[in-house]
């Protein structure tokens, strides 16, 4: 069913390279997306986001848009994007586009002409500074890696790009930018568009450039005029559009700010990410590291949010998964065994799904797609993990080493290509995939979960089905519970007389109930056929009383 309250609604995202390849060149496209939507339509999803599709180098998966008026060629045609539109919006699926305007490609024409001269209009369009002495002008260190700035030998000035080196960052400080970009978004919205997800959007305003006290984050995150651009971005474009959805990608951000970005009367976004969650597992805060995840500090976060983004009038995205982010029942779940994938998938589903905000679920998470555990360089593509293995090898770290930390982390756990089936390549494509799938697809697919009523996609349905119907699971107060309790994870969602307890064990083994918690009720939703009393490995109940 289509529901007409966005804040009701579930969103699947689509990496429509690696999703279905119609052509054989072995990466996906948009003819690949309209060939599975009578599948995302029996999921259940509201919304698909759909990771850029525009014209691009491809150096960081379409993150680096060279034109934002054309579709890449990798991907179809604008003629194929238009008939998506149609296909999705005749079942009641809406479609989001992720559109990126914290930076462009340096092979976009507005960045090409910027090169060229000192004199030009577009030099304003980026943010050029000259080195101090032989040296950048700041300290500032790339997301990626390495300095923030590149020497540009044309013109002997260096451009900011806190990403790769092939993407500049823009200036919002200039009037034309906005301008050109807000054109650009309400093209979009004219076409056919029903939302928006905004890469980076928090740190499109920069403060001072000035040497850092540690890598440069503290100007240019949530930056002096974020929230003004946003406003006017909102009053330019989208803002008068009923029920047209958006969402901010938000780098470590603050609670604070993110009330402030999606509270209605600021009209800004109606919803963010924060990644604040999925860094448990960072030791000491570092990205490339081992260390088993911290359960008390992960649900310490997630309280912390939803109490404090209701209290603020604001609202979350929640979401596990993403195409930056490894699979989660690799990674607090537990892949070892066929039994524990299903049982662990099935609880991280019902654990987050009952959460106050906007689910987003990402390909392949509804049938427990897992880790790829590469076991050589050579197999990875994504331009981060590339990078921080460099970098690993340079401080000593022992190739076995970074294998492992690659094979926990990488982004291209998240990007390998969907598994429909057990056929070559997982029936994702008849050429030569772009990269490697994992090995276990012949029986972690789509054709099996769809066959099999107990698998992991049926309990995504069956939760999708459950926030349409019940209003307590979109308004409903979010009460933590056990919050020091070392394996349950527990909360009640309460709206006027209605009540729902959810509470799932994190843990492989069978745990005593607590005296104080009763869920007597009216079940839900149990990856389980009962309940003792005592929850088995990876149960997780969701009870209304």
């Amino acid at each position: 069913m289509a529901v007409s309250d966005w804040k009701k609604s579930v969103v699947y995202q689509i990496y429509p390279k690696s999703f279905n390849d119609t052509t054989g060149n072995g990466q996906g496209d948009i003819n690949g997306i309209i060939e599975k939507l009578d599948y995302l339509k029996t999921l259940g999803v509201d919304y698909l986001w759909l990771t850029p599709v525009y014209r691009s180098p491809m150096n960081d998966n379409g993150y680096d848009i060279s034109d934002y008026y054309e579709i890449n060629p990798d991907f179809g045609t604008k003629e194929d994007f238009k008939r998506l539109l149609d296909e999705a919006h005749a079942r009641g699926i809406k479609i989001m586009s992720d559109i990126v305007i914290n930076h462009t490609s340096t092979e976009h024409q507005w960045f090409i002409e910027s090169r060229q001269s000192t004199d030009s209009k577009y030099r304003d369009y980026y943010i050029w500074k000259d080195g101090d002495g032989d040296q950048p002008p700041t300290n500032w260190e790339s997301k990626f890696g390495g300095s923030a700035w590149q020497k540009d030998e044309i013109t002997g000035q260096y451009y900011l790009r806190l990403f790769d080196v092939t993407q500049a960052d823009l200036n919002w400080e200039n009037d034309s930018v906005r301008q050109d970009i807000f054109d650009m978004i309400n093209y979009w919205i004219d076409f056919g568009m029903d939302g928006f997800r905004f890469d980076v959007i928090n740190l499109i305003s920069k403060g001072d450039y000035k040497n850092s006290d540690d890598i440069g984050k503290e100007f240019y995150t949530d930056g002096p005029r974020v929230h003004e651009f946003l406003h006017e971005m909102n009053r330019s474009t989208f803002g008068d559009k009923e029920g047209f959805m958006t969402v901010g990608e938000m780098s470590s951000t603050t609670l604070e700010h993110c009330i402030k970005y999606t509270k209605p009367e600021r009209q800004e976004l109606n919803s963010v990410f924060n990644f604040h969650h999925l860094k448990v597992d960072y030791k000491d805060g570092e990205k490339w590291s081992e260390q088993p995840y911290d359960f008390l500090e992960l649900k310490k976060i997630l309280f912390r949010w939803q109490v404090g983004i209701e209290a603020g009038g604001g609202w979350n995205a929640i979401f596990w998964c993403n195409h930056d982010q490894p699979r989660v029942v690799s990674r607090f779940g537990d892949d070892t065994t066929e039994e524990a994938r299903v049982r662990s998938g099935k609880m991280l589903a019902i654990a987050l799904h009952f959460l106050q905000g906007t689910p987003y679920i990402y390909q392949g998470e509804e049938i427990g797609m897992t880790n790829l555990y590469f076991n050589s360089i050579d197999r990875y593509r994504d331009v981060e993990s590339l990078n921080a293995y460099s970098i690993m090898k340079e401080r000593g770290i022992s190739d076995s080493q970074a294998i492992r930390i690659l094979s926990d982390k990488s982004r291209d756990n998240a990007r390998s290509p969907v598994q429909w089936d057990g056929s070559a390549h997982a029936g994702f494509t008849t050429g030569t995939p772009w990269i490697d799938l994992a090995d276990n697809y012949q029986h972690i697919n789509v054709e099996q979960a769809l066959a099999d009523k107990h698998s992991i996609f049926y309990t995504y349905q069956r939760l999708i089905e459950l926030r349409h119907e019940l209003d307590v699971m979109t308004y409903g107060k979010v009460v933590p519970l056990l919050e020091e309790h070392p394996q349950l994870f527990a909360y009640e969602r309460q709206l006027d007389e209605e009540l729902v307890i959810v509470i799932a064990n994190f843990s492989g083994q069978m745990v005593e109930a607590p005296a104080d918690v009763n869920i007597d009720g009216e079940v839900l939703i149990n990856n389980y056929d009962s309940y003792s009393g005592k929850f088995e490995p990876y149960q997780a109940i969701a009870v209304k009383k």
